[in-house]
């Protein structure tokens, strides 16, 4: 079949032509080489396609049977052509995007609002998860691009850094009062009376708290772990313990005066957040541009 795949659009053309002059003239190629190719289509599939008339060409019933097929597999290809032109212009398209929960309220939800709304039509597919789970979607192929905290190791991947994220620790007036209360000659750290809230092992946050805390000896005696950074925030506000959040995320609150943040002898480093794909995959076109809107507007 691979030897036949050139003949048929002439094969088809000259079918839907009814006069292999026309068809050359269709095909921009010459009338000779239009039946010669008809010709050699024939010689390979071992029947007649066509057979002459006054006015032209008609097909046989051989010729008929081969055009039908012929003439989906056409109409296919052009569906499909149409299909990527559309994808192209993004009047339609997929994005797949891995986020966790707080990161997806947060940072990404402006975003997307902006993206929709100048296109409509292109869909698109949230995966809430950790960002190691979000790492493996992207090595599988499974999500076309990640909101994550910049991962350490960065092969297979490339990176768009979206915002610059600081951790502290904040609690309420009135439970550091209390604290200050039961503990007043406490002269150690915080550390050693306060409930401390935390996100859960599996986030990477967590991971990267708990390497902070070890780097510094710090070893919470009472430890309350949280599964999302907005818990974390909501039970910090109700003066259940004092909370490692993300700053960006609690700018309200400490201007308000309802978390009051407990400073550090040694501040946590800056984190970098951005969208992440992988560099072995290639991006769709609506993934693409959707990138390329957030790089316009990210003031990073």
């Amino acid at each position: 079949m691979e030897d036949n795949l050139s003949y048929y659009h002439i094969f088809y053309t000259v079918a839907r032509e009814k006069n292999i002059s026309r068809a050359a003239s269709v095909l921009f190629i010459s009338q000779p080489a239009v039946s010669k190719a008809i010709q050699k289509l024939e010689e390979n599939i071992g029947t007649a396609l066509f057979f002459r008339t006054k006015r032209g060409v008609l097909l046989t019933p051989e010729g008929e049977v081969l055009f039908r097929s012929v003439e989906a597999a056409m109409q296919s290809l052009s569906a499909g052509e149409q299909q990527l032109s559309r994808m192209r212009n993004l009047d339609m398209g997929h994005i797949r995007i891995g986020v966790s929960t707080t990161l997806c309220k947060h940072l990404l939800m402006p975003y997307l609002q902006s993206f929709i709304h100048q296109y409509p039509h292109i869909r698109i597919s949230i995966f809430c998860q950790s960002t190691n789970q979000t790492l493996k979607l992207l090595e599988e192929g499974s999500i076309d691009i990640g909101l994550i905290g910049r991962p350490l190791s960065e092969k297979n991947i490339s990176f768009l850094t979206l915002v610059e994220i600081e951790d502290i620790f904040v609690a309420t007036q009135t439970y550091l009062d209390n604290l200050k209360l039961l503990h007043p000659d406490t002269e150690g750290s915080l550390f050693d009376t306060a409930t401390i809230l935390l996100l859960d092992k599996e986030n990477m946050t967590r991971q990267y708290i708990d390497d902070y805390l070890s780097a510094n000896h710090i070893q919470p005696k009472h430890l309350l772990e949280i599964t999302t950074m907005d818990l974390l925030i909501d039970f910090a506000k109700i003066g259940l313990g004092i909370a490692c959040v993300i700053k960006n995320f609690v700018t309200d609150e400490l201007k308000s005066g309802t978390l009051r943040e407990v400073p550090l002898n040694i501040p946590i480093h800056r984190r970098e957040i951005g969208f992440a794909c992988s560099s072995r995959t290639p991006l769709s076109c609506a993934a693409e541009q959707f990138l390329a809107m957030v790089t316009s507007q990210s003031a990073y």
